[in-house]
């Protein structure tokens, strides 16, 4: 992990995020009933920073190797638009696309993952950030390691850091507290 100050300065430029989905919207733990149907478990705390980045003018996408029906419920109740749900293993070839797309460079992506797969993208984020329980590998390399584990507020708490950086969080805090 890198300063906090070297932090605050990249999450400055942040107008994008991309969240992997299991390790850091899930605790990773897969839960199996006797029928064989799986579950995980997200945060509501995650849904709350989904809504103030989006209320702070900062996009969010999900990217995981593929999207079940489950990642699009949580997407919908977080307000995740359905064609930012990507599900591909080529996480790269993913980002590139976007930013062809887009027209941001990756200085104005921040990139969320827990894990080995993730850590090509972290490597050429702007931003890159892991949660407090990822990967070693993921910790050393993220430019901010939050204090949440995965599926305990990880979006919330990155949520506050970067429009404290760029100084929206009162008004965005403001503004949601009144919407309730």
């Amino acid at each position: 992990m890198k300063s906090e100050q070297e932090a605050i300065e990249k999450a400055k430029k942040i107008k994008f995020v991309i969240l992997d989905i299991h390790g850091v919207l899930t605790d990773c733990v897969l839960y199996y009933a006797d029928d064989g149907k799986k579950s995980e478990m997200f945060s509501l705390h995650d849904r709350l920073g989904c809504r103030a980045l989006i209320e702070g003018g900062i996009g969010i996408a999900f990217l995981t190797s593929k999207i079940t029906r489950t990642d699009e419920q949580v997407g919908s109740i977080y307000g995740v638009p359905p064609e930012k749900l990507w599900g591909t293993s080529a996480k790269i070839g993913k980002l590139d696309e976007f930013e062809n797309e887009s027209g941001l460079e990756d200085e104005n992506i921040c990139y969320v993952g827990d894990e080995m797969i993730d850590l090509g993208v972290m490597r050429r984020a702007g931003f890159s950030v892991a949660p407090g329980d990822a990967s070693l590998q993921a910790r050393e390399d993220a430019d901010y390691v939050t204090k949440a584990g995965g599926g305990k507020g990880v979006v919330r708490e990155l949520a506050q850091f970067i429009l404290q950086g760029q100084g929206k969080w009162e008004a965005v805090a403001d503004k949601l507290s009144k919407a309730g």
